[in-house]
């Protein structure tokens, strides 16, 4: 027998799924790509719903396979949540989840399961992850975890009292797995999202709750008032309610990215001009309010296109990337680093600062680019020019301020090319012709002038 009566439910999820995937296919991200496996397999569970009222073994089967459907969906949502997931601890700990909760279903759907069985598959619900993340403490251990755990222990005690009970024991087990498992998602996402604060965040939690709260409130409803009737819409609204909580945190998520991505170097991460230029305003404006001193050092690399042109554009990225990492490091937090052009950063140097600080900076950054860097298979050794203005003593606004590091960052780099005689070394050496038996590959150096 077939009831089309849950046909619309069927549109209705695939529909909010496809929407899902067509939102998700503009950032793919492994949390997306989890939650999406996951929709797929609640339109599985609605798509055998439609079946399940078939007499005999068939729709014993499709019964069996739409609730395993749902269960692992609301695992999946669990793991899409996870923060470490990359620990084999946190992998160990889904499969446990995936194979007891399967489990039980699949004894849950025979006619008449042995009490035996049924008692160790609630046992395992508690034992399991209890023993993996007993088994992982030393090396991994995390709230969120134990809050599993936790749940799961207390959902083994829940069966092995109800579901022996003739009536209704085992409808109240099924229940009680699927309360547990979405209870976990809405802890779960809660956990991620509880900075946010934004509409994605609490639909999805709020739908999560309720998702949860229907396998809790749908027997007490059955056992207080047995003769009330609900359509399925009402039990299913939780459903609706996550998916589009869920399409609005990935909106969230690709808006906050394209944020991202408008104010930083897509290649290293730093800021880009225009933040650089934003924060140097607002460092001249809170210097100015001060009365104190700020610093803007301008940065070229010597020879970065002879980088290039040896070693490849591959090899010039890395080389700016690994830039990036030294000045990042060599700076405070409340400073900024910036890459405002091709081969140019700019560095802002917060109070407490002065011209002799600033010179000290920039030396030291110099000294830093002339130890050789490991580019891929290859190693470097650049240099740098650095032209130092400081706030307010060369310049009182950003535009004349910019124009004085620029000034001096290519007078250092006019000294640096007459000291070279306008060229930089290349050295390419074979590994059976280097001494000691090294193996140099490509070498270049250019060197930055002192004082």
């Amino acid at each position: 027998m077939v009831d089309w009566s849950k046909l619309p439910d069927l549109a209705a999820i695939v529909a909010l799924t496809c929407a899902f995937a067509s939102v998700a296919r503009r950032g793919p991200t492994s949390t997306s790509r989890h939650w999406l496996m996951g929709w797929v397999l609640i339109a599985l569970h609605f798509a055998a719903s439609i079946f399940e009222s078939t007499p005999g073994f068939w729709g014993d089967f499709v019964g069996d396979i739409g609730t395993a459907s749902l269960t692992a969906a609301g695992v999946l949502f669990m793991w899409a949540s996870v923060p470490y997931r990359i620990e084999r601890s946190s992998q160990l700990m889904l499969g446990s989840l995936l194979a007891t909760n399967t489990l039980y279903v699949v004894l849950a759907g025979f006619e008449h399961p042995a009490a035996w069985a049924l008692n160790v598959a609630a046992v395992l619900f508690g034992a399991a992850p209890l023993a993996i993340a007993l088994g992982a403490r030393r090396s991994f251990t995390h709230v969120l975890r134990w809050i599993l755990v936790g749940l799961y222990c207390m959902l083994s005690v829940f069966l092995l009292a109800v579901q022996n009970r003739p009536g209704n024991g085992l409808m109240l087990g099924v229940n009680g797995v699927l309360f547990t498992v979405y209870l976990g998602c809405c802890v779960h996402v809660w956990y991620s999202y509880r900075g946010r604060g934004s509409a994605g965040s609490l639909i999805s939690i709020v739908g999560f709750l309720g998702w949860a709260g229907v396998f809790a409130v749908g027997p007490f409803i059955d056992l207080l008032v047995p003769s009330a009737k609900f359509e399925n819409e009402v039990w299913n609204l939780p459903k609706y309610v996550v998916a589009v909580g869920m399409i609005l945190l990935l909106l969230e998520d690709q808006i906050e990215h394209n944020k991202y991505l408008a104010l930083h170097d897509e290649l290293t991460g730093l800021p880009n001009r225009r933040l650089f230029l934003d924060r140097l305003a607002l460092s001249l404006e809170r210097a100015r309010r001060m009365e104190s001193k700020a610093a803007l050092l301008v940065v070229d690399l010597n020879h970065f296109k002879q980088v290039n042109d040896t070693l490849g554009h591959h090899a010039g990225d890395l080389l700016l990337k690994k830039v990036s990492e030294v000045f990042s490091s060599r700076v405070r937090r409340s400073d900024t680093v910036a890459r405002t052009g091709g081969d140019e950063f700019s560095l802002i140097l917060e109070e407490p600062t002065n011209r002799s600080n600033a010179k000290l900076v920039a030396k030291s950054l110099m000294e830093m680019l002339l130890e050789p860097l490991q580019i891929g298979d290859s190693t470097v050794q650049v240099g740098a020019s650095i032209g130092v203005a400081v706030f307010p003593d060369d310049a009182d606004d950003i535009e004349s301020l910019c124009i004085a590091a620029d000034l001096r960052m290519y007078d250092t780099k006019n000294e640096s090319r007459d000291a070279e005689g306008d060229r930089m070394p290349v050295r390419s050496e074979r590994p059976s012709e280097s001494r000691g038996g090294e193996s140099a590959g490509f070498k270049m150096a250019a060197h930055a002038p002192r004082g």
